[in-house]
């Protein structure tokens, strides 16, 4: 057994390592962190017309995503009521009916049994198939074109499960009046780390960017323009948020322009500026262009129109499925353009992908040793420094792009599911945090 009290504790700034190798935490982890969290699903881009899908997961739990007839979205477990076989082994399509390669067994696209092999022989016409289909996803969330779902019918709705992060989030996903698609097809691989690591690097780590990424700025960004503006970003005041386990962080850009991608990208933005301030207001526009978590493992990043999903796959593997994200009605050399930007930092073999995925499995092997489990972590950058709502950001924020504030925000949330607490209580519990910070801000 383990006391969730003593292995992280955030107002200290402490984590005990255990937690990312531990085979017992990792299974409570499925129940009652991933079991009960809003887990990203499929973008409207990916499902675009009637009885498209596809097979996605919610941790461990193989999941079908389908465009219904009506136009919604419907997810069920791709389990087959039988004998547990997936009842579709393709990645994505489109399909009018899902059937079992082991038995036959056939659902249709709204996840219903439908049809049973020598039904009237083998079962007598006896079974009731209306009982029998797949388990489904019993709330689906449509944000701005994002689709989430949860198991959990006690959890918050995704509107106030996202809470501040909203603000940091629409910089992404509604940026543009035409919105955004994903480029058609995940990139797949699998990290031998805890899907933590990379959840909390997104949501709170600026840190390692000047060690870790230094070659990777100088093998890329040749051009003299953007490297000043990437050493600019660094140098320059930043800042981060906290909320619900969610993270983002960033630096204060002057201006839109010039971009990582380049300048045919550059000039789309020249044109599409006033819309995007329009949208978002300058500030937001400019400042919120970082490293992005939404809890548990959801995250994307800005500055790369990179967006992922850390799949956990046991406490020392992780699957990421990662997608570009587009502005839907650029013109295509602008697009070509940032899929380049992307494929060449931000993917398997992306100069700054490799360093991340290298430090992460590094952290890993060592933590195979006896005594490196039991060696705490330091957690403390920027602790006691917090504020609220610092120069109109709404929520948790720090004055500064460099603190740990929104990982060990990661981890009290991680800590308050993994405790076993009601979403009621959580939400007290959260009350009472913020009055006491605001009453030390105060």
């Amino acid at each position: 057994m383990f006391d969730i009290a003593d292995l992280v504790q955030p107002d200290k700034g402490l984590i005990d390592p255990s937690i990312y190798t531990d085979p017992e935490i990792y299974q409570a982890e499925l129940a009652n962190v991933f079991a009960r969290s809003w887990l990203f699903l499929a973008h409207d881009s990916q499902l675009p017309k009637k009885g498209s899908f596809l097979q996605t997961y919610m941790a461990e739990d193989p999941v079908l995503v389908v465009r219904q007839r009506d136009g919604s979205v419907k997810a069920f477990l791709n389990q087959c009521r039988h004998r547990g076989m997936r009842i579709c082994r393709a990645d994505e399509g489109v399909a009018k009916a899902f059937t079992c390669s082991y038995h036959g067994w056939a659902y249709n696209i709204a996840g219903e049994l439908v049809s049973v092999p020598m039904e009237d022989r083998a079962y007598h016409n006896e079974i009731d198939k209306s009982q029998w289909g797949p388990r489904q996803v019993p709330r689906i969330h449509n944000y701005k074109g994002f689709y989430f779902g949860t198991w959990d019918d006690q959890a918050p709705s995704f509107e106030e499960y996202l809470g501040d992060m909203a603000w940091y989030f629409d910089a992404m996903a509604d940026r543009y009046d035409d919105g955004l698609e994903l480029v058609p097809g995940a990139t797949k691989w699998v990290i031998d780390a805890n899907w933590k690591f990379a959840a909390e690097q997104f949501a709170s780590d600026m840190y390692h960017v000047p060690i870790s990424h230094s070659s990777g700025f100088v093998a890329l960004f040749d051009d003299p323009e953007i490297r000043a503006l990437a050493a600019g970003a660094l140098a320059a005041p930043g800042r981060q948020f906290s909320g619900n386990g969610h993270g983002s962080g960033f630096g204060l850009r002057p201006d839109l322009v010039p971009d990582p991608a380049g300048p045919d990208f550059d000039a789309f933005l020249i044109e599409r500026r006033e819309e995007i301030y329009r949208r978002l207001g300058e500030q937001r526009a400019l400042a919120v262009y970082g490293h992005n978590t939404v809890f548990p493992n959801f995250s994307w990043l800005a500055t790369n129109n990179t967006m992922r999903v850390w799949h956990p796959r046991g406490p020392g593997r992780i699957e990421v499925w990662s997608w570009a994200y587009l502005p839907k009605n650029a013109p295509e050399e602008a697009k070509r353009a940032s899929r380049l930007n992307t494929v060449r930092t931000f993917s398997p073999a992306g100069v700054f992908e490799t360093d991340d995925g290298e430090n992460w499995t590094e952290v890993q092997q060592v933590l195979r040793g006896h005594i490196a489990r039991q060696t705490s972590f330091n957690a403390q950058m920027g602790l006691g420094h917090e504020q609220r709502d610092l120069d109109g950001m709404p929520g948790r924020t720090a004055g500064d792009m460099f603190t740990e504030m929104a990982g060990r925000g990661m981890y009290q949330r991680w800590a308050d599911l993994m405790s076993g607490l009601s979403w009621q209580e959580i939400a007290e519990l959260d009350k009472r945090r913020r009055e006491q910070e605001e009453a030390k801000q105060s």
